[in-house]
Formats: C-alpha cells, sequence, structure tokens
C-alpha cells in the first residue's frame, strides 16, 4: 500500500477502534430489533420472544415510536416497509401520503407567483392524507400471525401509563415550545405547567393513548372512515385547510416489487417511486462498481471525488425525472441500464475539476423522520422508513387527537427551480396534483448475500437519507469496517445543489480537504445527521450484529 494510503487507513483505523469501544455491536443467535428507542427496541424484542415474526415486531414499533419518539414516529404520516420474507419473497408496502383531493398546481404560490412563507411545512394545508396506519395493519393483516390488539398493547400501555422523556425529546420539546405554546391542544401535552419537558419526566399522553385503543378495537375504518378522521377534517376545515372525509376514505396502500441492483457480488433492494431513494441508490452503486474505491483509499481526495460525482448525477436525475408513478413515467429501466451508467463513468474519469454550481442555500436540521430493522428467527427480515417530514410535522394536533400531523406537501415541487426545507431544487415533474404522492428519499434497504439477509439498514435526513445508506454500504463492502463503525464513521453529503460537499466534523483529513478543494469543489462543516440502524447477519456463524448510530443515543440494538 502506498504511504499517503497507509496514512489514511491509519488514521480512520484509529478513529473507528475508538468508536467501537465506546459502543458495543449488540449480538444475537435468533433474532435482533434496532430502533432510534430503547423503549421501542424492547417492545420489538418482546414481541418476538413472544412467537411473533418480523412483520407483528415491525407494527408494534411502528405504533410504539408513534408514542415515544413523538417528533419523528407517527400515525399521522406515511412512509414505506420493506419485507424479505424466509420463503423468498421481497416485497413492499407503500403507505406514502396523498395530497388532498382539493389539492391543485400553484396551491403555495402568491398572486405574484412567489411561495407563500411556512405555507408548506405550518399548518393544515401543509398536510397530506396520512398512511401510517393502513400501512402498518395492512401489513400486519397479510404477513404477521399476531392480532392487532396484541401488537398495538404495548404501545397503548406506554401512552397511557407513560414513559420516561429521553435527553434528545427534552432537546426538541425545548427547541419547539414557541411552537407548542400557539396551540391550546398541543401545549397541554407536550408542556408541563407551561415548560418544556425535562429528561426523566413521566410523560404520559392519554390523548394519543385513547385514539389508539380505538385503532386496537375498530380497525383501520376508524382512522379512515370514523371518529379520527371526522376530527381531522373539522379542525382542517376550521384553520383553512383542504383536507375531506373523501380524502381519506379514498386513501389506498399499495404493494409493489422493489427496486433490485447488485454491487460486487451482493444483491441490494430497495424501495420504489414514489420515493427515489431506491433507485439513486442502485444508480450511484452501479457506477461506483467501476472504480476501485479500496484501492484510492478511504475519504482520500480520489474516492471522495468519485462517490461526490455519482451523488451529483444521481441527484440530478431523482430531481428532474422521478416523481409518483401513478401519474408519470419513471424511467427506471433506463437510469440503470449498464449504457447510462457506462456513460456517468466517462464523464466522472473525464472530470478533474469542478465548476461550481451555485450557491450554498439554508442549512437544516436533517435527522428528521425515523428508521428501523428488524430481523426474526425464522429469517424474515423488515426494514421501515416512516416520517412526518420535518420535526413534529406541521406542528399540529387535530382536536384531542393526541398525534401530529405531518407537513409532507413540502415534499412537491411548489415552485419549479424553487428549494423546499431541504434545499432540494425540484422540477415539474414532482408538482402537486389532487390525490398524488410527494416524491420522497426514503431508503429502507435489504443486502442479501448468496440469496440469504446480510444487511438490513435506513436512515432518517431527508435527502441525506440516501448518501448515508449509501456510504453504510460502501463502509462495509468496500472498506471492511464493522457494522458499528461503518454507521458511526463521520458522513460528507453532496445534492448538485447547493453546491457544497457537506461533511461532518472529521469526515476528512487536511489532505484531503486541500486536494478536494484544489479541484474545485466547495467544502462546507456542518453538524452531524441522520441516524442509520442497521443488523448485519455474519454468512457464517449466522450471528446477528445490531448497531444504532450514536447520532441518536437514546436508540438501542437488542437481540437474543
Amino acid at each position: 500500500m502506498k504511504k499517503s494510503l497507509f496514512l489514511y487507513y491509519t488514521f480512520f483505523l484509529l478513529f473507528a477502534s475508538a468508536i467501537t469501544h465506546a459502543q458495543q455491536i449488540a449480538t444475537g443467535k435468533h433474532a435482533m430489533v434496532v430502533t432510534e428507542q430503547r423503549v421501542a427496541s424492547q417492545v420489538g424484542i418482546d414481541i418476538l420472544r413472544a412467537g411473533g415474526n418480523a412483520v407483528d415486531a415491525a407494527v408494534a414499533v411502528g405504533y410504539a415510536l408513534a408514542v415515544v419518539n413523538p417528533c419523528c414516529g407517527n400515525i399521522g404520516g406515511g412512509g414505506f416497509m420493506l419485507i424479505h420474507l424466509a420463503n423468498g419473497k421481497n416485497t413492499v408496502i407503500n403507505f406514502r401520503e396523498k395530497a388532498p383531493l382539493k389539492a391543485k398546481q400553484n396551491m403555495f404560490l402568491d398572486k405574484n407567483g412567489n411561495l407563500i412563507p411556512d405555507a408548506t411545512t405550518i399548518g393544515y394545508l401543509a398536510v397530506g392524507v396520512p398512511g401510517t396506519v393502513m400501512g402498518l395493519n395492512q401489513a400486519l393483516q397479510k404477513y404477521g400471525t399476531m392480532t392487532r390488539k396484541q401488537v398495538m398493547a404495548p404501545a397503548i400501555k406506554l401512552a397511557k401509563e407513560g414513559y420516561r422523556v429521553t435527553s434528545f425529546d427534552a432537546k426538541w420539546f425545548s427547541f419547539y415550545a414557541p411552537a407548542f405554546r400557539k396551540q391550546a391542544n398541543v401545549a397541554e401535552i407536550f408542556l408541563h405547567d407551561g415548560k418544556p419537558w425535562q429528561a426523566g419526566d413521566l410523560f404520559i399522553q392519554k390523548d394519543l393513548g385513547n385514539t389508539l385503543s380505538l385503532i386496537a378495537e375498530k380497525g383501520t375504518e376508524v382512522f379512515y372512515k370514523g371518529n379520527i378522521a371526522k376530527k381531522i377534517v373539522a379542525a382542517s376545515e376550521k384553520n383553512g385547510g383542504i383536507l375531506s372525509m373523501k380524502d381519506f376514505a379514498n386513501y389506498s396502500v399499495e404493494e409493489m416489487p422493489p427496486i433490485q441492483c447488485s454491487y460486487h457480488g451482493y444483491t441490494i433492494y430497495s424501495v420504489p417511486p414514489p420515493s427515489s431513494g431506491g433507485i439513486a441508490i442502485c444508480e450511484m452503486l452501479s457506477v461506483l462498481q467501476h472504480f476501485n474505491l479500496r484501492q484510492s483509499g478511504f475519504h482520500t481526495a480520489a474516492s471522495v471525488h468519485d462517490i461526490v460525482e455519482s451523488m451529483r448525477y444521481a441527484f440530478n436525475d431523482r430531481n428532474t425525472r422521478l416523481a409518483d408513478p401513478d401519474f408519470v413515467h419513471n424511467p427506471i429501466t433506463q437510469l440503470l441500464s449498464p449504457s447510462y451508467i457506462n456513460s456517468i463513468v466517462t464523464k466522472i474519469r473525464n472530470t478533474k475539476t469542478i465548476p461550481h454550481a451555485g450557491k450554498r442555500l439554508h442549512e437544516h436540521e436533517q435527522t428528521d423522520t425515523t428508521h428501523y430493522s428488524i430481523m426474526d428467527k425464522h429469517g424474515n427480515a423488515v426494514s421501515v422508513t416512516y416520517t412526518i417530514n420535518g420535526f413534529f410535522g406541521a406542528k399540529i394536533i387535530a382536536d384531542h387527537t393526541g398525534f401530529f400531523l405531518n407537513d409532507t406537501m413540502d415534499d412537491f415541487t411548489a415552485k419549479p427551480g424553487t428549494e423546499n426545507k431541504f434545499d432540494l431544487v425540484q422540477q415539474a415533474i414532482n408538482d402537486v396534483a389532487s390525490h398524488k404522492r410527494p416524491l420522497s428519499s426514503m431508503s429502507p434497504t435489504i443486502v442479501m448475500k448468496n440469496n440469504q439477509p446480510y444487511m438490513i439498514l435506513g436512515s432518517p435526513g431527508g435527502p441525506r437519507i440516501i448518501t448515508s445508506v449509501l456510504l453504510t454500504l460502501l463502509n462495509v463492502i468496500d472498506y471492511d469496517f464493522n457494522i458499528l463503525q461503518a454507521i458511526n464513521l463521520p458522513r460528507f453529503h453532496f445534492q448538485g445543489s447547493p453546491d457544497f460537499i457537506e461533511i461532518e466534523p472529521g469526515a476528512f483529513t487536511d489532505v484531503t480537504t486541500l486536494q478536494l478543494k484544489r479541484m474545485g469543489y466547495n467544502i462546507k462543516q456542518i453538524h452531524k445527521w441522520s441516524a442509520v440502524e442497521a443488523i448485519l447477519i455474519d454468512p457464517q456463524s449466522k450471528i446477528l450484529y445490531g448497531a444504532n448510530d450514536n447520532r441518536r443515543p437514546d436508540g438501542a440494538a437488542i437481540g437474543y
């Protein structure tokens, strides 16, 4: 190995060794659950110990996170569940939110064609029809083994009897306290004597407990055609929204085959449109398979150049060519075709200096959304990412339902060429339309080796979901880091516009940074982001290794 590469590896191996010693990888012979909240992980493993399968546990965890991760876990949003069954079947449950029937293309623009401030992120116009309840219940009905009451009982207990506020909760309860104070029904729950709840406080959510009890007792119907829908619609009508009972009654969940690609002998499954995640990840991996990243070195200028340029092309395609497949044609076959991939590879190899593409836009805290990964003793694997989009969604709770509603309408292209809250500059293909699902970046992923599950992973983080999953895969497959090191090592992200490689502290050495700047790259160090929750299964011993991202210290990997 060349001396310079040896120095790079020495630096980062020391960094990775420190990570491993600071945290422990969870191990299990039979099953594993990894989530962003230890309480939810325990709920999942208890379901598996009680005889449930991975889908049973996934539904139980989904409802539990709606209680113990109120910023991001939800029944007021939507998402995707990727399932690998022990019989070899791979499938995706798409429960992404839909735009209301009264939604229209320019609904967030004023008479002068300018974006109305906060219209896509705060209040009832920002709300898409939630899909989580129908998605979880449909997955349970088709692929689970337990009853709805069984898997929901832990969440109901946590809501009615309370759980101890974590440091992560307390941080965000405090940050968003001014927003909570604007609505009496929100303040009643999320403030304690007018002040934010503190770490260690017992946090009881009776309204949410009652809502969950209704769902457990009466099923999907009560949410989409009964009292819960009626309360949401009434609150929407009262506060300038456009949600209707017809929106809820017409909502549907779709089951579809996953996106599939290969990388160095591994088979990767992820989610298709209306998420861009699977296509973007597969496009980048297909490109990077033509480069020897191991030889170039970990986070050297040479390897970062190749990875960043693969990100540039994938995000450009994401923002200009993908949207809800019920409304537009997504050229998946073309984007992943050898000829198209080879054309990108040629351009990257011929690109040594980088022209500046645009300015740096706003910084955002992009750890929104939540992800969890589950493997059971039968060989079933489930990877779930779901969201209410921003922290605490649209910052509203309808009546006394007890849960925040999403602000997913911000994921549409409100105005072509104008950035959304994640700085994504999207085009008209993803514009607002009645009953349309907005394009997502969620990327629940399962990696197979020799037709057996090898990795289960995903992340929150808006568009950074895509690059967080990508880098985790590269860290394991190309650089041989263990699963805990792979998810905790500092990350970098590039999405074309803004024209900055965003890096976490410690992502690059000074040498790498200098060399990249000489190539023409802008580099901006910002806060840590995302939170990959992952499981790796050793192909020989079959031992399961679970890892919770240290960016979400309240999470846990629990196995048995």
